[in-house]
């Protein structure tokens, strides 16, 4: 009895494993999305709302970069890990007849994420500097017009990349990614998990960036970012929507440009 009861359990474990792999991940996800909305919704004790967003922005000259890299880390989990969603079923269905398959989902997915703190570190500091050179206001919004046009025209531009489709063809067909990099073990996994961060990266920065010009910490913007981008990696879907997002910012930038030069570039 004991050994039919130990062969049960020996056989149902990975699938066990791999329950408690989505449940954590999922709840990664909420955690930082819940975290998010706290921290737009209310400032820190003691403080006002000015006196928080001037914090996190690096306003006056003060700075406080662990908190910046907070806030990017949280939406770079919050708003990326959805993306990720694919990909790890991929692997996990690549690995389901090994009993580390959950272990192995969970070092891809350690992977992918520090991919993205590696992006949330360069945005802490792009927006330290930014801040120092008086270009954000308190609420990490671009203060100069003209360079909120020139980064929709970018962003715009490079949906219509070559580097853009590289990336996202190996966001939108995991399957073919795995086959190329496929090594069994933790650490191979964490490898192929930040490889495709770093993909995933070259896919989405600019998007991410656009949160200057709506604010840093905007949750209206994050949201529609996040769904736009989970659809955007979807091989079915994706298509019809990566170019005419680029349609739209380019469009965006030109107006923006006409409203400028017409009224002197000031806005």
């Amino acid at each position: 009895m004991q050994a039919r009861l130990f062969s049960i359990f020996r056989l149902s474990w990975p699938l066990f494993a791999r329950g408690i792999f989505w449940v954590g991940f999922y709840g990664v996800i909420l955690i930082s999305w819940v975290l998010l909305v706290k921290m737009n919704a209310s400032p820190l004790p003691g403080m006002t709302a000015a006196e928080y967003w001037a914090a996190l922005c690096v306003s006056a000259g003060s700075s406080n970069p662990s908190l910046i890299f907070s806030m990017w880390a949280l939406m770079s989990a919050a708003m990326m890990l959805p993306t990720f969603v694919p990909a790890a079923r991929v692997f996990g269905d690549l690995g389901s007849v090994d009993a580390t398959s959950a272990g192995s989902m969970t070092a891809l997915a350690l992977g992918y994420l520090s991919a993205w703190l590696i992006f949330a570190s360069a945005a802490t500091t792009l927006q330290i500097l930014l801040a120092r050179a008086g270009a954000l206001s308190d609420a990490g919004q671009l203060l100069n017009p003209w360079i909120t046009a020139i980064l929709l025209g970018i962003s715009g531009g490079y949906q219509f990349s070559a580097s853009k489709m590289a990336c996202l063809s190996k966001c939108r067909h995991p399957l073919l990614f795995f086959m190329e990099y496929w090594k069994p073990g933790y650490w191979p996994a964490f490898s192929m998990g930040v490889r495709l961060g770093l993909w995933c990266i070259g896919c989405c920065w600019l998007l991410m960036l656009i949160g200057f010009i709506g604010g840093a910490m905007n949750v209206l913007w994050m949201g529609a970012a996040t769904i736009f981008m989970v659809f955007e990696k979807l091989p079915e879907f994706g298509r019809f929507v990566t170019k005419p997002l680029g349609v739209i910012l380019i469009g965006a930038a030109l107006i923006k440009f006409v409203i400028l030069m017409t009224v002197g570039g000031q806005l």
